[in-house]
């Protein structure tokens, strides 16, 4: 089975695409400095250089290939609020035209957590409302992404990432400093997800069959107070405002995975924050 990646020297990809070939998999990366993706090159995989707004690349990138596991995305930049948009969004619908042209069939889409609001009552769950104007553009690209591609003759599936991390992932240190720029609660919850799990999920969704039209939620067991994450790396003082009330929301960031665990088995191989730490996976 062959199978085009995208976003493969990005943090998630960087790390998922040696998981896939050390699988068995025939793998195919997009990539537009083929610099960066010297090590995946080594270790098996093939390069395509292109670029998701260059349709032109689009083409000999998909040809051939059994299924599409797009990664590629643009995070939160706060300059770029445009980029964010055009990639997650425009780019996302280009690759998922030209892999309709070649005739794939099997499309997977890494979206988000965020694009859930607050004031549910309970931990996300896939079918719970999700707001196209939401104010966040990576949440809004995101969600337009999603609905966009769910309506196109394509077996898309639809995984939802809690915060990825582990693997000397800078993310967490990289998030600490906008805590308190964004007014984040110290009590409040976020849901994460190792490396290891993300790869897990990826590759059942792509062994499964009858999943067009699915959205999946993926988290580890044991969401972790914003507290607990900045202390964890010394950081927790003068990350959040002193004067904070009382938690208006205790399930925002909480996220629902009874779905993914009862249609595909997935079990985390990484149940927590600690259990990461304390196996030194992080």
């Amino acid at each position: 089975m062959k199978i085009l990646v995208t976003g493969a020297t990005g943090k998630v990809g960087s790390r998922f695409v040696p998981r896939l070939l050390a699988k068995g998999y025939d793998v195919r990366v997009l990539v537009r400095d083929a610099a960066r993706a010297e090590d995946l090159k080594a270790i098996g995989a093939e390069l395509a250089i292109g670029d998701l707004f260059d349709e032109s690349t689009l083409a000999p990138a998909v040809a051939g290939v059994d299924a599409v596991i797009h990664l590629a995305a643009l995070f939160r930049t706060f300059t770029d609020n445009e980029g964010v948009i055009k990639t997650n969004h425009a780019g996302t619908i280009a690759l998922a035209d030209a892999a309709i042209a070649a005739s794939i069939k099997r499309f997977i889409f890494a979206s988000t957590s965020n694009v859930y609001s607050k004031g549910y009552g309970h931990p996300a769950k896939e079918d719970d409302v999700v707001n196209i104007n939401d104010p966040r553009p990576y949440s809004a690209s995101k969600i337009a992404a999603e609905q966009e591609l769910l309506k196109k003759d394509l077996e898309v599936t639809v995984l939802r990432l809690g915060f990825v991390y582990g693997d000397k992932d800078p993310h967490i240190e990289e998030i600490i400093p906008y805590l308190k720029m964004m007014k984040m609660h110290s009590g409040s919850r976020m849901h994460m997800v190792h490396h290891l799990d993300v790869a897990q999920a990826l590759i059942l969704l792509l062994k499964a069959d009858g999943l067009a039209g699915e959205i999946f939620n993926i988290a580890d067991d044991a969401p972790i107070t914003m507290y607990e994450l900045a202390e964890s790396v010394g950081k927790a003082e003068g990350a959040f405002d002193p004067e904070e009330g009382a938690l208006a929301d205790p399930f925002a960031g909480v996220i629902d995975i009874s779905k993914l665990r009862r249609m595909l088995g997935f079990r985390p191989l990484v149940p927590s924050y600690y259990v990461a730490r304390d196996l030194d996976l992080l």
